[in-house]
């Protein structure tokens, strides 16, 4: 009997391994509570109105479809039983292996104060984008139809917390929103006038990359008007706004950007597991003691050179399941190695920042890298073009291309929707 390999989750390292295994004498199923594959990294233009949810997403039976032993359900996962081999999904229906992957991915962590998801919603999903997407574009039209500016206020203040790429990238794009996409398109209110406020604990942005590229990308954001606040800690958030080191900021908008944790389904696997529910796994990105059950991307905390943790990004994800893809099928007994391709940041139009190897670059060149980099990284060559044609438009004419407010939620359960409310509804 062929060799049963089942992979959860349809993210970077889910794909790349089940490709790696596709067409090959082992019966395949990728499980992923989602239909898509999401290229995360330019998530943020989702929820910034640059690109639209399908111009970054694709079906995960689209891509697996030329392999015919690779089946894809859509379901969560609640059992992982290690000894017998199996897990179950939604309705208690089991599915047994040979091989297991776990590539999970991660979720926003709010440390001791999880009711502040409410108010500062995490950036991992379609739908997060799009809850965001509405709240800015939703939060100008409101300020448009009021006379006081105290009344504007809250909702001219954007707040993001967090200042990694994610938390940089936000802010950037919500900048330009502000001072240059809608710059002529209300008659009551200045845009203009919106503030974008950067929260990071630390004392510098994007600590992970040197501190010269860090203090570039910070001169970038001051130059589009963002408030930088280093160092600062927040205190609380509220439907009210926001109290940062003692002081208040009243705002309706707030983005979480700060930290990641990982689903409580990787504690049934009874290994040890990081401040951010990691799981520990060794040279093989096994568990130590079940070599059958590996666990990558997101969900992994592998030690690379230096005894330094591997960051949660695309391209370590990737080549991890490339990787296990190899291992499973015997064709490598090397253990897992990283190749640091470098890291890139953007920061608003033409602006970005990028080390590559110890070669460090910035400004517009960096710019067009970061723009080839992942536009070659997306899954399909239609979504190449239609982001390809999005960026060029942007370049050239600075409009986002998709400033569609989604009013779906606001429609009551058995209202007949109209044809306007379904085109919405479609975009």
């Amino acid at each position: 009997m062929k060799q049963k390999v089942i992979i959860i989750g349809g993210g970077f390292a889910g794909i790349s391994a089940a490709k790696g295994l596709g067409s090959t004498n082992f019966d395949v199923l990728v499980i992923d509570k989602s239909n898509h594959h999401l290229f995360q990294p330019l998530l943020y233009q989702v929820a910034s109105a640059a690109l639209s949810p399908g111009d970054i997403a694709t079906p995960i039976r689209e891509i697996l479809s030329n392999y015919k032993n690779i089946e894809v359900i859509q379901s969560t996962v609640h059992l992982i039983n290690k000894e017998k081999k199996y897990l179950e999904v939604e309705n208690n229906q089991r599915y047994y292996f040979d091989y297991l992957v776990v590539a999970v991915g991660s979720k926003p962590q709010y440390y001791q104060n999880p009711q502040w998801r409410e108010f500062a919603p995490g950036l991992k999903t379609l739908n997060d984008a799009l809850k965001i997407r509405n709240q800015v574009l939703s939060s100008f039209e409101k300020a448009e139809k009021l006379d006081s500016s105290h009344d504007r206020e809250p909702l001219l203040n954007f707040v993001v917390i967090g200042g990694g790429p994610t938390g940089v990238e936000l802010a950037g794009a919500f900048a330009e929103i502000a001072k240059k996409t809608l710059i002529n398109d209300f008659r009551r209110i200045k845009s203009a006038d919106a503030k974008v406020y950067l929260i990071e604990g630390s004392e510098r942005i994007l600590s992970s990359f040197h501190a010269s590229l860090s203090k570039d990308a910070e001169k970038y954001l001051l130059d589009l008007g963002v408030i930088i606040l280093k160092g600062n800690n927040v205190e609380q958030i509220d439907r009210k706004g926001i109290i940062v080191s003692g002081e208040k900021i009243v705002t309706n908008n707030i983005v979480w950007a700060a930290g990641n944790r990982v689903t409580s389904l990787l504690k049934q696997l009874g290994k040890g597991q990081d401040q951010m529910g990691r799981v520990k796994v060794d040279k093989y990105l096994s568990i130590s003691h079940l070599r059958n059950i590996f666990v990558l991307g997101d969900a992994a905390y592998f030690e690379g050179e230096n005894e330094i943790p591997l960051p949660s990004l695309a391209p370590v994800a990737s080549q991890q399941g490339k990787y296990i893809a190899k291992l499973i099928r015997g064709k490598t007994q090397k253990s897992f190695r990283y190749f640091d391709k470098g890291s890139m940041a953007t920061i608003g139009r033409t602006k970005a920042i990028a080390e590559f190897n110890g070669i460090r670059i910035k400004g517009l060149i960096a710019w067009f890298a970061w723009c080839f980099i992942h536009i070659l990284f997306l899954i399909n060559f239609r979504n190449r073009f239609k982001v390809f044609i999005q960026w060029a438009l942007a370049f050239f004419f600075f409009k986002k291309g998709v400033r569609i407010i989604n009013s779906t939620e606001n429609i009551k359960v058995g209202h007949k929707c109209t044809d306007s409310e379904q085109l919405i509804k479609v975009k």
